[in-house]
């Protein structure tokens, strides 16, 4: 009995140390385990601090105290000196090339001025022009045309100065010439330029579509134009109007009256001299 007790109590220690070694071991193990995941989330903090940009240092700078400015030193009465001569300098230089570069300038402009300018092109009517005065000087008179000129800014419309005298007849060649065959008379009116009075004709070919200006000058004091409503009959209102207006008389007119304004008005509204009777008419 004794050594059955005696074994069962051996058994029962080396039970319980085998027991203990068993903790022991899953102990070990579970620390190892736990150890475990603990390297990889290491590894990753690790490496992103070596990504992440370094910070500037500002508390270290902000630490460091402010380098004092230089002073500045005040300049000797020789600097002074120095300086104001400098300026002084520097405008009598300046004063010195104005004069020079609008010299310079003026020069430029000379020489451009000097230079050629390209010749002008004729008009495509001057021909004509030319035909006309030839045409009115050979078979009216050699004074008939006292002025002539090309009006660009009217499609080169050909413009005659007519002397009074011989008007009524270069009136006839313009209207019967062959080469001029102006057979519609467009316009007439009258100006007054202070120094003389002017009737101006505009005329027109109605089948070569060929056109003229006629101007024809007359004295101020007392104005007179002969009348062409024989050899154009729309002359005959134009003429009354300019009669009317401006007390141009136009002799051989079959009907010289009044057309815009009474019978009895005095004075002709449209000269450069008029003074009317009532000044609130």
């Amino acid at each position: 009995m004794s050594e059955e007790k005696k074994e069962q109590s051996d058994q029962s220690v080396e039970s319980s140390a085998n027991g203990e070694a068993n903790i022991e071991t899953a102990q070990r193990e579970a620390g190892a385990g736990a150890k475990e995941p603990a390297e990889p989330q290491q590894a990753s903090a690790e490496a992103a601090k070596e990504a992440a940009p370094p910070q500037p240092a500002e508390k270290a700078e902000a630490a460091e105290p402010a380098a004092a400015k230089p002073e500045r030193k005040p300049l000797t009465e020789e600097e002074r000196e120095a300086r104001r001569k400098a300026a002084a300098e520097a405008r009598a230089a300046r004063a010195a090339d104005g004069p020079k570069a609008a010299k310079e300038g003026e020069a430029g402009k000379a020489e451009k001025t000097a230079q050629p300018e390209a010749p002008k092109e004729p008009s495509p009517n001057q021909p004509r022009l030319d035909r006309a005065v030839q045409i009115l000087q050979s078979e009216v008179a050699e004074d008939a045309v006292e002025e002539s000129s090309i009006n660009e800014n009217n499609n080169h419309l050909p413009t005659l100065t007519i002397k009074n005298e011989h008007w009524l007849k270069c009136a006839e060649k313009l209207l019967r010439h062959p080469e001029f065959g102006c057979n519609y008379l467009r316009n007439v009116a009258g100006a007054d330029h202070e120094t003389h009075m002017e009737v101006v004709y505009h005329m027109v070919n109605l089948t070569t579509k060929h056109e003229y200006c006629v101007k024809v000058k007359t004295d101020r004091d007392q104005p007179s134009v002969d009348s062409v409503t024989g050899l154009w009959q729309t002359a005959n209102w134009n003429e009354r109007e300019i009669y009317d207006l401006l007390g141009i008389a136009f002799p051989g007119h079959p009907d010289l009256r009044r057309i815009m304004m009474p019978d009895d008005w005095v004075g002709h509204p449209l000269r450069k001299d008029y003074v009317p009777l009532d000044s609130e008419v």
